[in-house]
């Protein structure tokens, strides 16, 4: 049985080889605004468990002929700072402003995950679910900031910051999942592939 990550993030893919779990990595190309556009005044988990969701179906339908055998897992990351839901901000001012408000602050981390279960290329299982988590910022000088917005890394990352990589030296700690602030949460994929019927250990690299 193949594990297929539907994500083109190094970071989940790097947390899942060091587990034991050699992925296979399909990108959904999902459009993420508009699934979040056609949902109704969604709460924080259930925005990013609808991310997860369209990336999983996307790849799942794209691999059911060549992964006969396979789960498919999405994710979706997104920091909830001030009652606001933010994802990657893209652009060095986006950055700035976001960590104008993170700094010396916290902010929730929320990773929503879908797993779906291939048999004889057809869907045989569905499950999801999302973990929060608490992430508290150190405050950054302003040198410090620049430097670290102009290596490119928050750009490209939900929440302008990574825990794994040059941003962890500005998170003073994490209250809950580290897995899950970094991108996927070990504890929770392990629960969603027992409920469609997988043990996690059957998916572990000889």
């Amino acid at each position: 049985m193949r594990f297929v990550l539907a994500s083109a993030s190094p970071a989940r893919l790097a947390v899942l080889r060091a587990a034991g779990i050699d992925a296979s990595v399909v990108v959904s190309g999902v459009d993420e605004d508009a699934v979040a556009a056609a949902l109704t005044d969604p709460s924080p988990s259930e925005l990013v468990v609808a991310l997860a969701r369209a990336k999983a179906a996307v790849v799942a339908d794209e691999v059911a002929a060549t992964h006969a055998e396979a789960v498919v897992v999405g994710c979706d990351s997104m920091l909830s700072i001030g009652g606001e839901m933010v994802g990657k901000p893209g652009q060095p001012e986006v950055a700035r402003k976001r960590w104008a408000a993170m700094s010396g602050g916290s902010g929730d981390l929320l990773t929503g995950h879908s797993v779906i279960r291939l048999r004889n290329g057809e869907r045989v299982a569905e499950a999801a679910g999302s973990r929060s988590t608490t992430v508290r910022f150190a405050a950054p000088s302003e040198e410090e900031l620049e430097r670290y917005i102009s290596t490119g890394e928050p750009l490209s990352v939900a929440g302008s910051f990574t825990l794994d990589g040059l941003g962890g030296w500005f998170v003073e700690g994490v209250d809950g999942d580290p897995s899950s602030v970094i991108g996927i949460s070990l504890p929770l994929t392990r629960n969603l592939l027992a409920e469609v019927g997988v043990r996690v250990t059957d998916l572990w690299r000889e």
